[in-house]
């Protein structure tokens, strides 16, 4: 069930809300900046040639650290969410207002280009490493592929960082975030690129100007993101009990 909240209309100019924006802003710059770079780095030292299953491991290990650490970094200044997928997610299961998600995703649409644009620069004007179809892949097939990663990743982020019954879990929430998208790295990379992420795949497409396919990582993710947030919040958070009833003792 959808449960949008709007919020309050004042929420755009508030310190919370204008400072999680700032924080991702933050963690898509760094994070588009580590994450691409390690793929331009693969590149740089093996320019010829396939990716091979060492700069798969490289580059998987490298967003693998990079989501958990930033997530661990600002989880309690924007919920850390790094992704406008996740944002989505959050918005269709109510955890945060419609007001906050169009700031988290302008703050992260800005924070993705200009941390591509830094890389380029800084690499003087290497070109930004995209994602791209792999060879027999479809579109479709592609977006398939992204929606079932998407799913898993929102999924565990429900799990170990939203539902109120995760207990001792949610301390581990940014690493079992982080060995999510590692995990999913080695499984769709040589397919859809594994994308999981609009913001990690419009950065490097905007400072590039090159668009093909881009739509597969817009589609795929939001439609993964938002059937998970929806299943986990819909069926597993349970809601809470009516105000002055106690749950009965599991042992009575």
């Amino acid at each position: 069930m959808v449960k949008l909240a709007f919020g309050e209309s004042n929420e755009a100019s508030s310190p919370d809300a204008l400072k999680g924006a700032l924080a991702e802003f933050i963690t898509l710059f760094l994070f588009v900046f580590i994450g691409v770079g390690s793929v331009m780095s693969y590149e740089k030292i093996h320019p010829v040639g396939d990716l091979e299953a060492g700069g798969l491991l490289i580059i998987a290990i490298a967003h693998g650290l990079a989501i958990a650490i930033l997530v661990a970094a600002t989880a309690n200044i924007s919920g850390g969410h790094v992704n406008p997928a996740v944002s989505l997610g959050l918005a269709l299961a109510g955890k945060i207002t419609v007001v906050r998600l169009v700031l988290y995703w302008i703050a992260q649409l800005l924070g993705a280009v200009a941390g591509a644009w830094v890389l380029k620069t800084v690499t003087t004007g290497e070109d930004v490493a995209r994602h791209a179809i792999g060879a027999g892949m479809t579109p479709m097939s592609a977006v398939l592929m992204e929606i079932v990663l998407t799913f898993t990743l929102m999924f565990v982020v429900f799990a170990t960082a939203v539902d109120p019954k995760k207990g001792t879990v949610g301390v581990i929430a940014p690493l079992a975030i982080g060995f999510t998208v590692l995990a999913q790295i080695f499984v769709g990379a040589p397919f859809s690129g594994a994308s999981m992420n609009p913001g990690r795949s419009f950065g490097p497409a905007v400072v590039a100007w090159d668009f093909t396919n881009h739509w597969v990582y817009w589609l795929g993710p939001f439609v993964g993101a938002a059937l998970a947030a929806l299943i986990y919040d819909g069926i597993f958070i349970s809601p809470s009990p009516p105000a002055g009833h106690e749950s009965i003792p599991s042992d009575f």
